[in-house]
């Protein structure tokens, strides 16, 4: 069994730099050199901290610079279309990928390549609203779990509530220093935010947002075509596009994506979770611009 299609949940995690990393994938060695990657001009980051919506987004990215797969790249996984860039458990030869090269990251903004500090590589950041991730992330932990016979550990929310707000455990960091230390040093970079929200509510609008950003100039019919490939019905049903062949799977479902949607969150957070959520959130955020969507009804 390859790198690629090991179950993530039976790796340690190991801490470097304020982060945690997957044992066996990547080593502290190979993250320091991270930081004098040779960063083209061309190049396309797309970071997010995760279960925001970042296979969606490699998803978006890959379709909008191969004009909806037209190319046929829709018989090449998601993973190689968009590969990551701390993780490269496939040892492709990045310096060798013709530009522009689109690439992943979970990152912080301490750990990218300097070369992004240039201003001319673009940086695509996705967020979502931290309860919806985190209950996300909660659900993909028990998956992962499952999968391998094991309990999830934490056992209950709100244990793992507290290990999401202080990114200790599962996580590769807290949520709130992630997103914080983007916004805080967005002026360093060249950088486009999006919101898993934005997202939903208008895919067509945030794809014709990514093109501008990027320059790239699509018809009508590729954008509609582009916008229908990247449903979360589509989505879902389409293993190459969702890492269903790369990871653990629900047994019963054999699905990777899981609801897609906004307000999950009410499902599972009792109201003093949600109090104590809210207490930190405020707290540590207080000074920058987000506006989160917490439910459904608010972008109808």
């Amino acid at each position: 069994m390859d790198k690629a299609n090991r179950n993530v949940s039976m790796s340690k995690l190991f801490l470097h730099k304020g982060i945690y990393f997957l044992e066996g994938f990547v080593t502290p060695e190979y993250i320091d050199s991270l930081k004098d990657f040779p960063v083209r001009d061309s190049d396309v980051f797309l970071i997010t901290y995760p279960k925001s919506g970042t296979v969606w987004a490699q998803q978006i990215l890959s379709l909008i610079y191969h004009e909806g797969h037209l190319r046929r790249t829709e018989h090449i996984k998601t993973m190689f279309r968009v590969p990551w860039l701390e993780y490269n458990v496939n040892n492709m030869d990045y310096d060798a990928r013709p530009s522009p090269r689109l690439l992943t990251t979970h990152l912080p903004h301490y750990l990218v390549p300097k070369g992004l500090k240039n201003k001319k590589a673009k940086i695509i950041y996705v967020t979502r609203n931290p309860k919806d991730n985190m209950v996300s992330y909660f659900h993909f932990m028990i998956m992962q779990n499952k999968h391998d016979g094991t309990e999830i550990k934490p056992l209950h929310m709100g244990q793992f509530m507290e290990q999401y707000l202080t990114g200790t455990e599962v996580f590769p960091c807290s949520w709130i220093d992630h997103v914080s230390g983007w916004y805080a040093h967005k002026d360093e970079f060249n950088i486009l935010f999006l919101s898993y929200e934005e997202m939903i509510k208008d895919l067509r609008g945030v794809i014709q947002k990514i093109c501008s950003f990027l320059g790239k100039q699509l018809d009508d019919q590729t954008v509609d075509t582009i916008v229908e490939q990247a449903t979360f019905r589509n989505m879902k049903k389409d293993p190459l596009a969702n890492y269903a062949l790369n990871f653990a799977t629900n047994k019963e479902t054999k699905e990777f994506l899981r609801k897609g949607t906004i307000g999950d969150w009410k499902n599972i957070m009792t109201v003093a979770q949600n109090e104590r959520f809210d207490s930190v959130l405020q707290e540590r955020l207080k000074d920058l611009p987000i506006k989160f969507i917490w439910d459904i009804t608010e972008i109808i």
